[in-house]
């Protein structure tokens, strides 16, 4: 795509951050590694805060502090709140990076540049806001491939969809259509919402013309991963859907009960779940793919050598149990690499994806 300006602006209120050196450093980082340039702006006052985000001639990056409300400029705006903040749905914002701390303002840079020299299509598969996903098409004829991306962040709010936008990106300039999701996360809308909506979305992708039903694949990473193989399960004992060509685990949490046994990332499990695995076992097997093997289904699980070793374990425990066809793929890297298209090991996820899809 012919982008005519690689420029971000970002703007700050008053006090949006206690050391505006730091927030600079970080954002000329994130800049450079996208080959973007930028205009940061720390307003002095509100009018002046008011006024560098009016004067935004594209979508912008805004950081206007907890709980603080601002117009979006015409060409639309991306929300930073470094701490815990409500969704802002305000009209014109594209995304809200929220919880994430400092590090937030560089997903907020990776957001701009996927969204402008990759753009997708949002679409709804239902009524609540987070039912959504975005669509991105290669060019051709079709009918593509199709490749369902969930994101991660041990079903926490704070992590969205555009965790996944580099993978998204690749896959479709390697021929695949991509429908990188959104879904309601249970620390909000309980357990049963998260897993309707991931079962809602693939079909939603499988009712698209463009899409061949016979090589659908599902890619989860992390947290994703364990919705990416339990939807998978859910479809291939469900004659009347979809039924995915493969199911890929990035660094999943495949086994939700020895996860929840070990209280990985601070009880994340249990606080998805509703409660610790003792208590819930109906829901826990159901949900964890270690428990409901076999999948009926081929499979990739992948893992970096780097990344927590409960999770590499979690993967290796899961690989030797599985009576499914399995691919096991293991290479350097931390939780996050298996998901950056410029890392060894994605390359080789990507061609064991392309092995089972026979993509041209």
């Amino acid at each position: 795509m012919h982008v005519t300006s690689r420029r971000v602006g970002v703007v700050f209120a008053p006090g949006a951050v206690a050391h505006q050196g730091t927030a600079a450093e970080l954002i000329d980082r994130a800049l450079v590694a996208r080959g973007l340039t930028g205009n940061i702006v720390f307003a002095r006052d509100a009018p002046e805060f008011d006024a560098a985000v009016a004067a935004e001639g594209g979508e912008c990056i805004v950081v206007p502090g907890a709980g603080i409300s601002f117009v979006a400029p015409p060409a639309g705006a991306i929300r930073v709140d470094l701490g815990p903040s409500p969704a802002d749905r305000s009209a014109g914002i594209r995304v809200h990076i929220r919880g994430r701390g400092l590090e937030g303002l560089r997903y907020a840079v990776d957001s701009w540049y996927h969204h402008r020299c990759h753009p997708g299509t949002i679409r709804a598969y239902g009524a609540h806001p987070d039912q959504c996903g975005e669509l991105r098409i290669p060019q051709g004829p079709g009918p593509f491939p199709a490749v369902m991306l969930i994101h991660g962040g041990y079903w926490r709010t704070r992590w969205e969809f555009d965790l996944m936008d580099a993978p998204a990106v690749d896959l479709t300039g390697r021929g695949y259509l991509t429908w990188n999701i959104e879904y309601r996360r249970p620390d909000e809308y309980g357990w049963a919402a998260t897993t309707d909506d991931v079962a809602a979305a693939l079909q939603a992708l499988a009712t698209l013309a463009q899409v061949d039903p016979e090589r659908v694949v599902m890619v989860g990473h992390s947290a994703g991963a364990q919705l990416a193989l339990r939807a998978a399960a859910d479809a291939v004992a469900d004659p009347t859907g979809v039924r995915p060509a493969l199911a890929v685990s990035l660094a999943g949490v495949l086994n939700l009960c020895l996860a929840d046994e070990r209280r990985l990332s601070e009880g994340a499990v249990a606080n998805a779940l509703g409660g610790h695995w003792p208590d819930h076992r109906g829901t826990y097997e159901r949900s964890s793919p270690y428990h409901r093997v076999p999948l009926g289904l081929p499979q990739l699980i992948a893992s970096t050598v780097h990344d927590d070793p409960n999770l590499l374990e979690i993967s290796r425990q899961y690989c030797l149990a599985a009576p499914d066809e399995i691919t096991q793929i293991e290479g350097p890297g931390g939780h996050f690499d298996i998901i950056d298209p410029t890392q060894e090991i994605w390359k080789h996820v990507a061609a064991a994806i392309h092995a089972r899809t026979a993509c041209a």
